[in-house]
């Protein structure tokens, strides 16, 4: 019956997107609501419930992707993007771009939140498709597959770093095997499977269509590469810190304020409205209304999201995941495909990479000591199968759809197989270093 509720809530959701053409916020409400009744909650739980979802979700996104919006419209048209772009070209040659980009999303992706990384490089992603005719989704879905992998086998990843200590794992060697089992699931998952996107060049998200500079204009390349990875350098030196001085002083003190991922996103507006907006001769006013323009254009964007949170959090609340995957905890499966089974189930499930993984932690820890596996492939193993088929339920699912411009059928084609493969293509190279060591 459980599944059942599942998959009818699933399906419903599409249907009211698809075919009834609701906003998706609306529907997500209404799925909220009939699945939340349907498992005898009463009404006034459901709304805490959705409540608390939106809460929880927005509270940690909503600062990174409104300020990410401005950036990236800053970015965008101050040339600063266009230059980037041109200055990749020159590097690998129009030839090798999206590896370009693919490895500029692995470096940027260790140290960044997905989200964070997500709003930075979308404008990169879109000057360079603009400007050298490009298929956008063949150029961005290999970038993203990078960030999405760093995001649920790395650390310093939140995820990764829990499982880590549930696992009792020694965290250097997570971040060497995961970077061996990375680099495949990156390139299959990204410039091979691209290969099959050529087809998909929708016109994306109005506030990161690039305006031509005049080259005399344009911020220089040290100017352009600053004000666009910034976030990136207050957050990868946090990291550093973190690793090299434990202890805590004022410096730490101050390095780590700066590295928490909203603080770091509004310093480097604040860096970024003078370098490329000030220092260029421009007034407060005229940067400002482009800025506030972009906020109002994700404004969807947010909503949306809100309602995946909401679904989630319903699916916790009523059991559903954990019910779903009980039972398979006494089967005579390998620890390795059972945490990553497990942790797919409630991927695909509530949506949630880091609920996914954790939970599935929760469910293995007791079992990996009689075992014998080791406890970094079980973190990465549980990892890949966090990540497991991204849809309707996940907010990076649309994310990429609306930012993309893509149909949700268009965007399962792309997006969610991309996920599955990242999945699938992890848990074979964990069982791979697991027989070899």
């Amino acid at each position: 019956m459980t599944l059942i509720i599942l998959l009818l809530a699933v399906l419903g959701l599409v249907l009211l997107i698809t075919a009834v053409k609701l906003h998706p916020f609306i529907a997500f409400l209404i799925v909220c609501i009939l699945t939340g009744l349907s498992r005898g909650m009463e009404i006034s739980k459901i709304v805490v419930s959705i409540q608390k979802g939106i809460g929880d979700l927005m509270g940690s996104l909503m600062i990174i992707l409104c300020i990410g919006a401005m950036l990236g419209k800053l970015v965008a048209d101050s040339g600063a993007a266009n230059k980037i772009a041109s200055g990749l070209i020159k590097g690998f040659g129009v030839k090798y771009i999206q590896w370009a980009l693919v490895l500029t999303a692995f470096i940027v992706g260790i140290p960044l939140f997905y989200g964070v990384g997500f709003v930075l490089l979308i404008p990169l992603i879109f000057a360079v498709a603009e400007k050298y005719k490009i298929p956008v989704v063949y150029l961005g879905l290999p970038t993203l597959a990078a960030l999405s992998v760093t995001h649920g086998y790395l650390p310093p990843h939140p995820s990764p770093v829990a499982l880590a200590q549930q696992f009792h794992a020694d965290m250097g060697m997570i971040l060497f095997y995961g970077i061996l089992i990375a680099i495949p699931a990156i390139i299959i998952a990204g410039p091979i499977f691209s290969v099959t996107l050529k087809k998909y060049n929708p016109k994306p998200l109005a506030i990161f269509a690039t305006h031509t500079v005049p080259e005399a204009e344009q911020p220089g390349m040290l100017a352009s590469m600053f004000a666009a990875f910034m976030p990136v350098l207050f957050i990868a030196t946090d990291t550093i810190v973190r690793i090299l001085f434990p202890q805590k002083n004022i410096i730490t003190d101050i390095v780590h304020t700066f590295g928490e991922p909203s603080i770091a996103m509004l310093a480097s507006l604040l860096i970024a409205i003078y370098t490329l907006g000030i220092r260029q001769k421009k007034k407060i006013k005229t940067i400002m209304a482009p800025m506030g323009d972009a906020v109002k254009d994700i404004s969807s964007i947010l909503l949306i999201i809100s309602g995946a949170g909401a679904f989630k959090q319903i699916l916790t609340d009523t059991h559903i995941s954990s019910e779903l995957v009980q039972p398979l905890t006494h089967l005579a499966i390998h620890p390795l495909l059972l945490a990553w089974t497990i942790a797919a189930i409630i991927r695909v499930s509530i949506g949630s990479a880091t609920v996914a993984g954790l939970t599935a932690a929760g469910i293995m820890a007791p079992m990996i000591a009689a075992s014998g596996v080791n406890p970094a492939l079980m973190v990465l193993s549980t990892g890949a199968g966090s990540l497991m088929f991204s849809h309707v339920n996940d907010p990076g699912f649309w994310m990429f759809k609306e930012y993309f411009n893509l149909s949700v059928r268009d965007t399962i084609k792309t997006w969610s197989i991309m996920e599955t493969i990242v999945s699938v293509v992890g848990l074979i190279g964990v069982f791979i270093i697991d027989y070899f060591i």
